[in-house]
């Protein structure tokens, strides 16, 4: 049997059914993974633990699906497939820091929904991935722990704030990973790892155990090779959950099935796309779009219509101001609920303080990196006496307007595409000195994450230097579906999701 690291998670789940491999054997060739790498992708790994978790779903995978007495789990398709959790989900056992000083050594209670749901499925927890520090960043270079390295070029950034996730699963070290995005952060590290990104419609997974940053725009996803394994680990992430008040109530769905249904009416075994319209916003191809970027795009667009999906121009036209928009609300809901940390009920507490307003203040001093401090600031301003309403309700009312822009184009076609970084990946402290160039950089995916609407990065190829690029593709509410089911057609005809970083995967 081969590396159980090299093989797919179907390949996976065969060899699990034919006793071939056990859940601890894949758990161990997977923590030996991780221990090898060089990527700074893990936060916190507890062994022991892990393996207790593979030794319990080989229990349940000994007892036949049939018999009366097995466990609703023993059916599961991820029993005994690892996973990990971006350092942005608390869970009970590994360490839950959001990549900040201020909970280094946080250990959490319970677990959050999305941790529970897929711990109840059966999956192997591996560790926490790193992210940037309260997943504030579009590089991963923020998180105190140090930056994730791009398995494909070690001296670029992964993305961010998702980029423990992405590199992990780029590099091999988990057949998939959750991550969270409120404004690319899924998307943008699965474009420059060269891997598969879903940020499903906000509401259709729950928040709870979600440490927040913008609570109207956080949202959990997932990062896999493919879309059919991103489709597995989504049907069991999504449901109502009454502890999470913005949680949508809908009947189950199931995205594996929808991964190999027809997109269209007209679909046929030689054009499954047939009839798909895919709007091209002109917003998303004009200047500040690199060569190498289009190029790899319009050749993804290309192969979709080699499918038989049709190209139509369409218009975003408030695409620039979703950066102005975001970058006002989002600190301003990152002030609110980072206001929290104060040293009084958990997290890191300064040693040495006078009084209770020097504790404060030193305590948020000490325990929040610069970036976080940025944001807490300017959230801080716009939502202050006078600027209230210059600012904060002026970006409510332009986000609206986004929303409307993406209503009429939905209108004409049924799937949007574009990029989803404006360039590759960047080397690792390029733009440290530059934040409004790293905001920049997020400005093909902020705007769906404004209309809290469903986008996946698909992998379409490499730019200069063979770095990866990735295709977004942005459906109507609630419409994964149709985004998984035109994703996984493109991927069972090309093979980018399939290409591998370096050397196969990280091993120096």
């Amino acid at each position: 049997m081969s590396d159980p690291t090299s093989l797919a998670i179907a390949d996976l789940q065969r060899a699990l059914k034919a006793r071939e491999l056990s859940a601890l054997e894949i758990a161990d060739a997977y923590l030996a993974a991780g221990e090898r790498s060089t990527l700074n992708a893990y936060l916190d790994v507890q062994p022991e633990l892990t393996r207790l978790q593979a030794r319990e779903a080989d229990a349940a995978l000994a007892v036949s699906p049939t018999s009366s007495t097995s466990s609703a789990s023993s059916a599961s398709p991820l029993l005994g497939i690892p996973v990990a959790h971006k350092d942005i989900f608390v869970t009970r056992g590994w360490r839950s820091t959001a990549g900040s000083q201020m909970l280094a050594h946080y250990r959490s209670p319970f677990d959050a929904a999305v941790v529970e749901r897929i711990a109840s499925a059966g999956a192997v927890c591996l560790g926490k991935l790193n992210c940037d520090e309260f997943a504030m960043g579009s590089a991963n270079e923020n998180p105190v722990y140090g930056p994730v390295l791009n398995p494909w070029d070690r001296q670029r950034i992964a993305g961010g704030s998702s980029g423990g996730s992405a590199a992990a699963v780029a590099a091999g070290l988990a057949p998939f990973a959750t991550g969270t995005d409120t404004g690319g952060s899924v998307r943008q590290p699965a474009a420059m790892c060269g891997v598969t990104g879903i940020k499903p419609t906000y509401g259709r997974v729950s928040r709870y155990g979600m440490i927040a940053f913008a609570s109207s725009l956080d949202q959990a996803g997932v990062i896999a090779r493919s879309a059919e394994d991103c489709a597995l680990l989504l049907q069991v992430m999504a449901g109502f959950d009454p502890r999470d008040s913005t949680s949508l109530q809908l009947p189950h769905e199931d995205f594996t099935v929808a991964c190999g249904r027809p997109v269209t009416e007209g679909a046929t075994e030689s054009a499954p796309l047939a009839g798909l319209r895919i709007g091209l916003p002109k917003e998303f191809f004009g200047e500040g779009l690199a060569v190498d970027v289009r190029q790899a795009v319009e050749q993804g667009v290309a192969a979709l219509c080699a499918l038989g999906a049709v190209a139509v121009g369409v218009s975003l036209p408030r695409t620039e101001l979703s950066i102005p928009a975001y970058y006002v609300i989002a600190p301003a809901e990152a002030s609110s609920n980072l206001s929290r940390f104060d040293g009084v009920r958990y997290g890191h507490r300064a040693k040495d303080y006078a009084n209770l307003r020097e504790m404060y203040m030193r305590t948020r001093a000490e325990g929040f990196g610069a970036e976080v401090k940025r944001r807490i600031i300017v959230g801080a301003y716009v939502l202050s006496h006078g600027y209230y309403d210059a600012y904060y309700v002026k970006a409510q009312q332009l986000r609206r307007l986004i929303a409307d822009d993406f209503t009429a184009v939905f209108s004409e076609v049924d799937v949007i595409a574009g990029p989803v970084a404006p360039t590759t990946a960047w080397r690792i402290g390029e733009q440290t000195d530059d934040p409004v160039r790293n905001y920049l950089a997020d400005i093909f995916t902020l705007p769906a994450s404004l209309a809290g609407l469903p986008a996946m990065s698909v992998p379409c190829g490499f730019g200069a230097g063979r770095l990866p690029v990735g295709l977004q593709l942005i459906a109507p509410y609630l419409q994964e579906a149709r985004l998984l089911a035109t994703a996984s057609a493109l991927q069972r005809a090309t093979g980018w999701h399939l290409e591998r970083p370096p050397a196969g995967r990280d091993r120096s």
